[in-house]
């Protein structure tokens, strides 16, 4: 309990429900490791939630503060802040990655500074503040921190790292197609690694790895730009 409380006050937010809180930052590996009975649920679900809440507070407050920004702008604005380099950014600042239950396995491989877990925690934590109260004071709670973000991509500061969007916004300009393909899985569930193949116009460019399958597509992303 020490760690919730901890973790509450660092993100300025008292849970009613404590329970929102502990599915958040319980990683999907800790309930795959035996004795870890306290905890039924990971933090997966919440993670889709998190997102879209976090979308529709970026593009609310774009929409707001910015009425001349058409909606393509408004959109390149809300990819560049809404990726996993932001969240994971935010993340290391509150410190969530001290604050996560992830399997031994996974806490010895790195899990508690890489970016696809810290970023979906994050999410995570949005959306449990969401479920234990109102969507005004989750949004409250987002631009608390998200503000500098948007600010620094609408000033041209935030620098692109997500090789997805970046690699989407080049083929749309050269008039080609991107897909992706989950090509392979190995290794426990608590410690698998997922391989991706990025395909442009049906042609396979290149391959990447990752914890995760959206770890995996970005590195994949990253391997497609250079190539181009």
């Amino acid at each position: 309990m020490k760690r919730k409380e901890a973790f509450q006050q660092i993100i300025g937010y008292k849970f009613n429900n404590i329970s929102y809180l502990t599915t958040a930052l319980t990683h999907s590996s800790y309930l795959n490791e035996s004795g870890n009975k306290n905890h039924s649920k990971c933090n997966e679900r919440m993670e889709f939630l998190g997102d879209s809440i976090l979308g529709l507070c970026v593009a609310k407050y774009l929409f707001k503060e910015y009425p001349d920004y058409p909606e393509g702008k408004m959109s390149k604005l809300r990819a560049l802040v809404v990726c996993e380099n932001t969240l994971s950014d935010i993340a290391e600042k509150f410190g969530l990655g001290d604050y996560i239950y992830m399997s031994n396995g996974e806490e010895l491989t790195g899990g508690r500074k890489r970016k696809s877990i810290l970023s979906d925690a994050m999410e995570s934590v949005i959306a449990a503040v969401f479920l234990d109260s109102s969507f005004e004071v989750a949004e409250s709670f987002v631009l608390s921190f998200i503000i500098p973000y948007i600010r620094d991509a609408v000033s041209g500061k935030l620098i692109n790292s997500d090789f997805k969007t970046a690699l989407q916004e080049k083929c749309q300009a050269l008039g080609k197609k991107v897909s992706y393909e989950l090509t392979g899985e190995t290794g426990p569930d608590h410690m698998k690694m997922f391989e991706s193949a990025v395909y442009i116009d049906g042609v396979l460019i290149a391959k990447g790895e990752g914890k995760s399958k959206r770890e995996s597509e970005q590195n994949a992303a990253g391997k497609c730009l250079k190539e181009l």
